[in-house]
């Protein structure tokens, strides 16, 4: 089947299952899912039920797709995403976007963990454009005209009213929200310091496994996007090593912070 008909059949059988109308898209990183678990009115499928669907296997990453309300929204969450370095291709990783676009999410907000360049652990980072360093793009191949046009604007990528939203409501819970430039590489090798030296000298501020892709097709679809990244560790060069361990760690420390803004962003979109 092609790309548009594999879409269809993920979208009828999760409408069979009570899945519509969602007004947002999570997409929840690496030890960020347990925001899904505050979603009432819950729908849960496991990610190996859901046809056409991908499988996330990175600690961290629960593989559960979660409908219901969240802080007066309907949401649909992925609690875990899939990555390019494991394996699938660009179609499978992005292929939930195009679903939450086809069941007629009006925007998503996507979250990862990433490395800081400008930025040290514990920094909560709202995306406000990336570079990608993949050298792939999920675009490449036949163009769903259904969803977007064959060469989709990336000026405003990472929408500006969300970001302004994400803002105020930091502002107000006395959240400290910084800005800043994400670079997308394809892992899973952790980036060489010679390469974080390079990315500064682009102007990123934080480096990272994932995003970009999603962002690309949400953006080719019209979706409106708000990108947080948890700095989680010193990107390569500024610390003395770098693990998956510590990246969960830090991200435990600073998660309340982050479901408390998520959550009161949502109620403001």
């Amino acid at each position: 089947m092609s790309l548009l008909e594999n879409i269809r059949v993920t979208q009828a059988f999760l409408e069979s299952k009570g899945i519509e109308k969602p007004e947002f898209g999570l997409i929840l990183g690496s030890g960020l899912g347990e925001l899904a678990e505050e979603i009432d009115n819950a729908i849960v499928i496991d990610y190996a039920d859901i046809p056409n669907w991908g499988q996330s296997t990175v600690v961290g990453h629960a593989g559960k797709l979660v409908f219901g309300d969240l802080a007066g929204r309907k949401v649909l969450a992925l609690q875990g995403r899939f990555h390019f370095y494991e394996g699938n291709p660009l179609e499978t990783v992005t292929f939930p976007v195009r679903v939450m676009k086809a069941l007629g999410c009006e925007g998503v907000i996507v979250t990862n963990a990433a490395g800081g360049i400008g930025f040290g652990p514990g920094t909560l980072m709202a995306i406000t454009d990336h570079i990608n360093m993949t050298g792939q793009n999920p675009l490449i191949g036949e163009n769903l005209e259904e969803f977007g046009p064959r060469f989709p604007d990336m000026s405003n990528a990472y929408t500006p009213a969300y970001r302004e939203t994400a803002h105020a409501v930091a502002q107000k819970l006395g959240i400290k929200l910084d800005n800043g430039v994400y670079i997308g590489v394809t892992g899973p090798t952790y980036e060489t310091p010679a390469e974080i030296r390079a990315f500064k000298t682009l102007g990123a501020d934080a480096v990272g496994m994932s995003t970009v892709p999603e962002v690309i097709v949400a953006a080719h679809s019209g979706l409106k996007v708000l990108g947080i990244s948890a700095i989680t560790n010193f990107a390569a060069g500024f610390q003395s090593e770098l693990n998956h361990a510590e990246v969960v760690a830090v991200t435990e420390q600073i998660k309340e912070d982050f479901k408390g803004l998520v959550k009161a962003i949502l109620a403001e979109l």
